[in-house]
């Protein structure tokens, strides 16, 4: 008889739990939001996956605190923290743990905003059963029962999870994953506003087939992009573009390609179109979720992926950014000016705001040592700043009512300082910070980007920028003469009463955006702290 020789033993993957908890402990809490639909009774589900998400995300937040604290140095010509994990899946670095800690704060606000019952009567502002037709029988019956959907809970978390999990990819497969992970969830979510549902399920189709075309194009760009290299892995591909291994074609169309499957997602022009859509038609407490915790999540993956996978190219790839960031200004800050819903001004502003990003991205400054503001550092304290705005804005938007639900027109709008010069007062801080007027968040923001880009040699970009700064602070100033100094049409803006919960969110991002203007310092030097991506 012939003896069979004996296989060669597999390894076992090795995964730092203690370094993945934060990922770990939201997906946790997510997929026990699902057994409770599955299990619990219906009269105390929403309470209690109230509690889960909430739990979950504090949870989170104090593990990524933990990794923040036990990050080591990795020696190289940079200053960088952190180490790569899960068999070379993800990067757990200073920018990846940083962005965490962001997302997180962006998701604890949301779902308090989320579990907001007052404003609709005791209910939530979604849905109760999203396959029941607006205006039939079944749609009647839910809202006569009360019916909530609490499954917006487990979705939010899902998609918290993708966010966490695509910022901190080292490898382009994993970022697919991911990426699909965040945006499947926040495709249901768009249709399930309780009021104006059409508008809202429209909204989410076209977020749906728009967000599936563009990841086909980042999946095209990933295939492309092993063919050149022969991995998947951002530093396998770094290591082939510096070296000039294969086909320069190949190169240029995987980048392309790539680029154009990240710009949709930081709704930079000309891959812009869905945002005022969706932002208009979405649930208001979800489109703060969606400002802010997928541009901060894109956006980190986008500079991992060019400065470390394609970082050895980037005469190639910085022109084209260059041009989309002028476009995504001027387009934004110009549009923006002619809207007359509030919601489609924030989206256009959105966009502006994603130019004024790719300001510092295609600075590309990367720094030598601790003390310098570079690209990475000034753009993760500008996500920190735009976010909070943004979460407390959309929360502000919701308080402001007329028969049809939310009263979004700008007309409706009018002398809102009369009616409630607290939260007018709050809302024009949100839009001084966006227009980066002195003392507030939104200043320091755009001084650290314009600072890094500088230093990278845009200067034109800068130039740009500051032009679109001051035409963008028009349609800023507008709204806030609109609140303060005219006379309302008919018996003016009716404000609803919110829980603590709104409440809380409110107070917390306008505390946030006037300490962060002042005292700018701690925040800014843990953005620093975190230093370059780790490869």
């Amino acid at each position: 008889m012939i003896a069979l020789a004996t296989p060669p033993p597999i390894d076992a993957p090795t995964i730092e739990y203690a370094l993945l908890s934060p990922l770990f402990i939201v997906t946790g809490a997510a997929v026990l939001g699902v057994l409770v639909e599955a299990f619990w009774p219906r009269a105390s589900r929403f309470v209690t996956q109230t509690v889960i998400a909430v739990v979950g995300v504090l949870a989170a937040f104090g593990a990524t605190i933990w990794v923040a604290g036990n990050l080591g140095v990795v020696e190289g010509e940079v200053l960088a923290r952190g180490q790569i994990a899960a068999e070379g899946a993800l990067s757990i670095d200073g920018p990846a743990v940083f962005t965490w800690g962001l997302l997180l704060v962006f998701g604890l606000l949301s779902v308090l905003l989320f579990a907001e019952r007052s404003i609709e009567g005791g209910v939530s502002a979604f849905t109760g059963r999203a396959a029941d037709a607006p205006g039939s029988a079944g749609d009647n019956e839910s809202i006569a029962k009360r019916i909530e959907h609490t499954e917006i809970f487990p979705l939010a978390l899902f998609a918290l999870a993708g966010m966490l999990l695509f910022c901190a990819s080292n490898d382009l497969l994993t970022m697919f994953v991911a990426l699909e992970v965040l945006s499947l969830p926040l495709y249901l979510l768009c249709g399930l506003a309780r009021r104006r549902r059409l508008l809202s399920q429209e909204a989410a189709l076209k977020y749906f087939l728009l967000g599936s075309f563009s990841s086909v194009f980042f999946l095209y760009g990933i295939a492309l992009a092993y063919g050149y290299a022969g991995s998947f892995r951002l530093g396998a591909i770094d290591i082939a573009v510096t070296n000039r291994i294969g086909d320069r074609n190949l190169l240029l169309a995987a980048t392309a390609l790539i680029l154009v499957g990240l710009l949709f997602k930081i709704s930079a022009v000309p891959f812009h179109a869905w945002t005022p859509d969706v932002y208009q038609g979405a649930p208001s407490a979800l489109t703060g979720f969606m400002a802010a915790g997928t541009k901060t999540a894109a956006f980190i993956a986008m500079m991992r992926i060019f400065f470390v996978a394609f970082g050895g190219s980037s005469w190639d790839w910085r022109p084209v950014v260059w041009v989309v960031a002028i476009i995504t200004m001027l387009l934004g800050s110009v549009v923006a000016i002619a809207q007359t819903d509030v919601k489609r001004m924030l989206a256009y502003s959105s966009i502006a705001h994603a130019g004024f990003l790719l300001v510092a991205f295609a600075g590309a400054y990367i720094g030598t040592d601790q003390m310098t503001i570079t690209s990475v550092s000034s753009v993760l304290f500008y996500l920190a700043v735009y976010g909070l705005a943004s979460v407390g804005a959309f929360a502000i938007v919701t308080l402001i009512r007329d028969a049809g639900g939310e009263a979004t027109h700008l007309s409706k709008w009018a002398g809102l300082g009369r009616e409630s010069p607290v939260l007018a007062g709050v809302f024009a801080l949100f839009m001084l910070s966006f227009a980066g007027i002195p003392l507030t968040a939104g200043f320091i923001g755009k001084w650290a980007v314009f600072t890094a880009a500088w230093a990278g040699g845009a200067w034109p970009l800068v130039v740009v920028a500051v032009l679109m700064s001051a035409v963008a602070a028009y349609f800023y100033v507008r709204v806030i003469v609109l609140m303060f100094f005219t006379e309302p049409v008919g018996d003016g803006p009716t404000v609803a009463i919110p829980s603590a919960l709104t409440t809380v969110v409110i107070t917390v991002t306008a505390v946030a955006t006037v300490a962060l203007g002042i005292i700018p310092g701690p925040v800014l030097d843990l953005a620093q702290h975190a230093g370059a991506f780790v490869r």
